[in-house]
């Protein structure tokens, strides 16, 4: 890593952030309410938590690989 450059820079935009959202809520969904069989459904948690948690962060690690900003102005 850089002197410097956080792990965690916001990389993720508005529209970005919303998607993700939308998606963690299906999946969420289809966890709860059974929409694949195990271990399928625990694929829906991860997917879930994973989108739940780059929206709380605004960082996406994959996102920071890329070198990819969709909140840039």
């Amino acid at each position: 890593m850089v002197s410097g450059e956080c792990m965690f820079e916001k990389n993720i935009g508005q529209t970005d952030k919303i998607v993700r959202i939308v998606v963690g809520v299906l999946a969420l969904a289809g966890f709860f309410l059974n929409w694949l069989a195990a271990p399928w459904s625990y694929v829906l948690l991860i997917i879930a938590l994973a989108m739940f948690f780059t929206v709380l962060t605004g960082s996406c690690f994959l996102y920071t690989l890329l070198k990819i900003d969709t909140g840039k102005k």
